[in-house]
């Protein structure tokens, strides 16, 4: 990808050096760790109704982006999902976090790799971002890719940036997981609009 740029972020003293090649010294985490924590209790209404919820929380515009995996085991191919809940989380060391829903069956393919890749989408690129956000289908079908540099994960091809991560800590949060990420190569472009996603649709910079 023109103009990408490597670099490779470890914190001097805080870890013994990354293991080369890629997917080495990457493990499996719980894929559905425990115990589980509850918002509302079984024998409560919730507290706001989740049609409003939904509604109120769209107003708060996002990037969008598609996080990787490996293939693993006898699951064939690699994993992968639309992925709107992302962000960065720490500096030293540098983390990054996603949340994921505890129903995803992508999800669980990534934890057993232990390792995945940020790929931060385009404004040109809802197409694709669709076409990971459907289950049950070949997602990778026609989509050019390399194996990040550190872990392996599927890099897609013309994304404006990405994020090469080891898994670092999953913790629960209501029916969804929150994953945080060891950063371990990156790099961008440094050309191009975002995706960005505000209330139910994508859109763009226009000033």
């Amino acid at each position: 990808m023109a103009a990408t740029v490597v670099r490779y972020l470890r914190s001097a003293g805080t870890s013994a050096p990354a293991p080369a090649g890629p997917g080495a010294g990457a493990g499996p985490v719980d894929a559905l760790p425990r115990p589980e924590l509850r918002a509302v209790g079984a024998d409560e209404r919730a507290p706001v109704d989740p049609a409003q919820f939904r509604a109120v929380l769209g107003n708060f515009a996002s990037g969008v982006t598609i996080v990787t995996a490996p293939p693993g085991g006898d699951e064939g191919g690699p994993a992968g999902f639309a992925c709107q809940s992302f962000a960065s989380l720490s500096l030293v060391p540098p983390l990054v976090t996603f949340m994921v829903a505890r129903t995803s069956t992508t999800w669980p393919r990534i934890a057993r790799a232990g390792v995945f890749c940020v790929n931060i989408l385009g404004a040109d690129q809802g197409a694709l971002c669709r076409s990971f956000a459907v289950s049950g289908t070949d997602k990778f079908a026609g989509v050019e890719h390399t194996p990040a540099p550190v872990t392996g994960s599927p890099l897609l091809d013309a994304v404006p940036a990405w994020i090469d991560c080891r898994i670092h800590a999953v913790h629960t949060g209501g029916d969804h997981l929150i994953v945080v990420g060891r950063v371990e190569a990156l790099g961008a472009a440094g050309e191009g609009d975002p995706l960005l996603f505000h209330k139910g649709r994508f859109g763009r910079f226009t000033g």
